[in-house]
């Protein structure tokens, strides 16, 4: 089984980020969820991005790095939105990655200096019409991939995963968890 790593959204260490982990720990993954905001969640979009914004990009990364240092190479990794930066950081330039699981966000490869490693697997998940999501970022992105695969749901929501939130759909939520359970048990 795979050892995961989930990086939460903007909004803090919700309640379905550690519900999504344990998800997968009842599949028998070993995961981690790692606190980027030292405890704080958050409501509003307008709260989650002034967080973000005070804790900035390259804190962020700080933290992110941080919470892995002393875990084994071979991690995959997942992020929600926000958490998708350091999640594709660590998959794309830390040696020994085993896969990424990117849900509502993606950047492109370039972004973070490095090519994608051709040898690691990649998922990325969104809305086709969510405004806040980069399709053709996301397309570009799993195209550098041997095994690379965007998965595209119906509707404009952006955090359709997180049940405490009004983006959420319930079905999406649904059929992007048991891809999830499929992803982390294939690699």
């Amino acid at each position: 089984m795979s050892e995961i790593v989930v990086f939460h959204s903007a909004y803090g260490l919700r309640p379905s980020v550690l519900d999504f982990a344990e998800t997968l720990r009842g599949d028998a993954h070993t995961v981690h969820t790692p606190d980027l905001y030292d405890g704080a969640v958050f409501d509003t979009l307008e709260e989650a991005v002034a967080e973000r914004d005070e804790v900035g990009i390259g804190g962020l990364i700080e933290r992110a790095s941080a919470a892995v240092k002393g875990l084994p190479a071979e991690l995959a990794y997942a992020g929600f939105s926000m958490g998708c930066g350091p999640a594709q950081l660590l998959a794309q330039t830390r040696p020994g990655a085993r896969g990424a699981f990117l849900m509502h966000g993606a950047l492109p490869s370039q972004a973070l200096g490095a090519p994608w490693p051709a040898d690691v697997p990649i998922e990325v998940h969104g809305m086709e019409g969510d405004a806040l999501f980069d399709v053709e970022a996301a397309r570009r992105l799993t195209s550098e991939a041997a095994e690379g695969t965007l998965h595209l749901y119906p509707g404009e929501a952006h955090l359709f995963a997180d049940a405490g939130l009004p983006d959420y759909d319930q079905a999406a939520a649904a059929l992007l968890r048991e891809r999830a359970l499929a992803f982390f048990t294939h690699i």
